[in-house]
């Protein structure tokens, strides 16, 4: 038995889907939220590599990475808003972030 490109696909849409329900079914703790958004574009990032490989074509795998680059970058940014905001309030809420409007 190999594994073929609806093997990927499916792991792909298992983890988009976990990556779904995380965001609508838990809105209290942004962690989790973050962590959700994390598993999205995983699922996107084994979509992209996938079809890469099927197509004998590199431009998904050099996508893959620019989307690894804005998912780091999405992580970091997060994580410091969210221990600013840990600092400033002495909780992580959702609803509480509407506080932060200026």
């Amino acid at each position: 038995m190999t594994i073929g490109l609806h093997h990927y696909l499916a792991v792909a849409a298992i983890l988009f889907t976990i990556g779904v329900f995380g965001i609508f079914v838990n809105r209290k703790n942004v962690i989790i939220i973050l962590m959700s958004i994390e598993l999205i574009l995983l699922a996107v990032n084994i979509n992209l590599v996938a079809f890469s490989a099927y197509l004998h074509n590199v431009v998904g795998q050099i996508f893959a990475m620019f989307v690894l680059t804005v998912a780091a970058a999405e992580a970091a940014v997060g994580l410091a808003i969210l221990v600013t905001f840990f600092r400033n309030r002495g909780d992580i809420a959702v609803d509480d972030a509407s506080m932060m409007k200026g």
